[in-house]
């Protein structure tokens, strides 16, 4: 038996193109079927009753003229032997083709996936019998002639080992190559289906194998990632040199030297390792690990966990996906939105899948969260390391503002970068965006881009993560200095306090006290005063001097019985304040300080702690803390001389309910002549805060009078908040001045 004529391989001595290459590995796989076709009809010779209905079988006939390539007029003898020198014959040739197109570096899409995936021959033949019916359809029918079944034109378990006829020992061995534990199964390259046409269930040999739909693709040229991914999956490019981003150079330089460092550690055996980078949005997460790619050429994919998770796909088929794009497109995996994964309750298989295939997959991957990586066992196999990215400091942010602020539109003043990189911590990301938004408010405002340094104010709390509203409620501020009555030295105090949080900078950075403070580099703050005297309001005017967003923490809602549960609500407390560039009010603060005892109990060594743990947070905490209480005599002095302010709100006198009457009541609203604020002062010794609530019931007396705000009104007003707050009420003694 020989080959025919129009079987014989082009004596080019490479491959130009996939196609040629492929072209001759189906001409060695029809090769292959000619051989198995010869056994079985010299098997069939010698049975007898062969079906003869048209249509119910294929004939040998017809076998031949699609195997019009193969010589089939042949002796008995000799069939395996014949056979198998052509077949070693033509796979030298192919070989030697081969390894031209690599002297030629010619990319040929199979010896390329075979690389990538550390194939053996045998699994690469297997993947070539299950292309080929994808190519022509020939192979349906040979398929179903030597599977004896005219319904089985799908490749099987069985028919691959029959075809590539390896021995009794080679084929148990080879038979778990093909299993769902196989290296083609785990990689997604192949997958198993069942024959729906047997009643009882496929048996393993009998299961069909198909090639991966991506995995066709590739082979023919085609490299669009796997649409099965949807848009979760997309390619970056290098930013690092984009003004709106700034990588943290320290950063950079440390995981250079270790990307250095393990790549020359395991230069002909590459291994995996996994970079965990944590930071804030907008710090340069994506920008750091896009540059670090560029440097060591290598492409990056960038994977959206997230919006993988809401496609509702399978963890294990979706990230294997995913990882297989890297490997077939050599490059590293950026996976963005890693934290709904640490922080969810019921997404452990995500998780194991993760780790599974950050184990499994020999590539660079990047992990990127907002939050700290609490789950270390998870990844014990896999070399992994947690890099943290710093906010850029104050000069690094002004440098920042300048380059967002001369892109925009419109006249701004230079002066303003050192006030905005002062007062506001952002990232590089949330600088960009502050910029933009306000050259937005200043449009919608006047028409035209004239942005004032209150846009850029509003701007960049609107930039500020605003997560802490899910812990807190947002006070709005609105009052001013004008609003709050207070005696001359407090309301000194409040203003001492906005002047540190203002040259927090200059004292700090530029005049080196940084270096002498491990700790304390915080604002905190206690507000001590009968309920009612102006705590809140002084918070709210603090915070509208400062252009910052203040949210009030009710520490009698923090407190858990349980240990160690106070601890973690207001570690994401503080954990969230630390992106929003807000002011932290922590009301009814005697619910956690309290005069320290002997410690009887655990419950009191505990309530101990709670109590350190708040102070050790509040002096990390480089924004403004503000404990208010109604007792100071309750806080513990060990406690309060670690506060850098303590402001005690006195009750106040005549004079200053006179004022705070007067105040109360806007410009607007039309007042009585006989509204005689002198006397309200004198007559009620009542808190700021109950005034506030006497006006207010007095205007409504007076709208639904349509007059004006009279005394009458006021003293109404002042019987039922009396009633309300369970103080008596003497007719005799509140009687209206003649």
């Amino acid at each position: 038996m020989m080959l025919s004529a129009k079987s014989e391989l082009n004596t080019s001595l490479y491959y130009k193109s996939s196609e040629d290459h492929l072209r001759d590995e189906l001409k060695k796989l029809d090769l292959l079927i000619a051989r198995r076709v010869a056994v079985l009809r010299t098997l069939r010779r010698t049975e007898s009753g062969m079906p003869a209905t048209k249509g119910l079988y294929i004939s040998d006939i017809e076998v031949d003229e699609l195997l019009d390539e193969v010589d089939m007029s042949l002796d008995e003898s000799g069939i395996s032997a014949v056979f198998d020198d052509h077949i070693a014959l033509f796979q030298r040739t192919i070989d030697e083709k081969l390894a031209g197109s690599a002297d030629r570096e010619v990319v040929l899409t199979l010896p390329r996936l075979a690389a990538l995936f550390a194939l053996s021959p045998f699994e690469l033949q297997t993947i070539v019998i299950c292309l080929a019916p994808e190519l022509r359809r020939k192979y349906d029918t040979l398929y179903a002639y030597v599977q004896d079944d005219i319904t089985r034109k799908k490749p099987s378990v069985d028919l691959v080992l029959d075809l590539i006829r390896p021995s009794e020992e080679e084929r148990w061995h080879r038979l778990a190559l093909l299993s769902d534990h196989g290296a083609l199964a785990r990689q997604g390259i192949l997958h198993t289906v069942e024959d729906i046409r047997s009643p009882s269930g496929s048996s393993g040999l009998a299961r069909f194998l198909s090639l991966d739909p991506r995995i066709l693709h590739y082979l023919l040229g085609d490299n669009a990632l796997d649409e099965r991914l949807g848009g979760s999956i997309r390619w970056t490019r290098p930013v690092a040199d984009d003004p709106e981003f700034a990588v943290d150079p320290a950063a950079r330089i440390r995981l250079a030297n270790l990307l250095g460092y393990h790549a020359s550690c395991n230069a002909s055996q590459p291994r995996a390792l996994t970079i965990y980078l944590q930071g804030p949005y907008g710090i340069g997460k994506l920008a750091l690990a896009s540059d670090l790619c560029e440097q060591f050429r290598q492409p990056l994919l960038v994977l959206d966990l997230e919006l993988l998770r809401t496609r509702e796909a399978d963890a294990a088929t979706a990230l294997r996906l995913a990882f297989r794009e890297s490997i077939l497109n050599r490059a590293a995996l950026y996976i963005e939105h890693v934290d709904g994964l640490i922080d969810a309750q019921g997404e452990n298989g995500w998780m194991m899948e993760l780790a599974q295939c950050l184990k499994n997959f020999d590539r660079l991957t990047f992990l990127a969260g907002e939050n700290p990586w609490p789950v270390q066992g998870r990844l014990d196999s896999v070399t992994f390391c947690t890099v943290e990215l710093s906010l850029p400091d104050v000069p690094k942010r002004q440098s920042i503002w300048t380059r967002a602020l001369s892109q925009l539109n419109g006249e701004v003043d230079p002066d303003w970068t050192s006030e905005l990189a002062s007062r506001f911590r952002l990232t590089s990301g949330q600088i960009s965006d502050a910029a933009n938004m306000a050259e937005k408010l200043s449009v919608m405002r006047d028409g035209k881009p004239a942005i004032t340094l209150a846009d850029l104010y509003d701007a960049s709390c609107h930039a500020s993560h605003h997560k802490l509203a899910d812990l807190a409620a947002r006070i709005a501020t609105h009052c001013g200095w004008d609003d709050i009555v207070l005696p001359r030295d407090k309301e000194d105090q409040l203003r001492e306090i906005c002047v540190q949080m203002v040259q927090r900078h200059r004292v700090f950075g530029q005049w080196g006290f940084r270096a002498k403070r491990s700790r304390g580099l915080g604002l905190s703050v206690l507000f001590c005063g009968a309920s009612g005297t102006g705590k809140t309001m002084a918070a709210e005017v603090i915070a509208h001097e400062l252009h910052l967003e203040l949210y009030r923490i009710d520490l009698s809602g923090v407190v858990s019985k349980y240990i160690g549960e106070t601890e973690k609500n207001l570690a994401k407390i503080f954990s969230e304040a630390e992106s929003s560039n807000a002011i932290l009010f922590f009301d009814e603060a005697d619910a956690l300080f309290g005069k320290r005892t002997r410690i009887s109990d655990a419950h009191d060594r505990y309530a101990n702690i709670e109590t350190s743990y708040l102070l050790q947070r509040m002096e990390e905490y480089e924004g403004m803390a503000i404990l208010a209480t109604n007792l100071r005599d309750n806080m513990d002095e060990a406690f309060t001389r670690r506060l850098r302010f303590i402001v005690e709100f006195p009750f106040p006198d005549a004079a200053g309910r006179q004022e705070i009457w007067r105040r109360h009541i806007p410009r607007q609203a039309p007042v009585g002549d006989d509204l005689d604020f002198a006397w309200l002062g004198e007559q009620f010794p009542i808190t700021g805060g109950t005034i506030k609530n006497i006006v207010l019931a007095a205007a409504f007396l007076a709208a639904a009078d349509c007059g004006a705000i009279t005394m009458a009104h006021v003293v109404r007003g002042a019987q039922r908040e009396f009633e309300k707050i369970g103080k008596i009420w003497d007719d005799q003694r509140f009687v209206l001045p003649q």
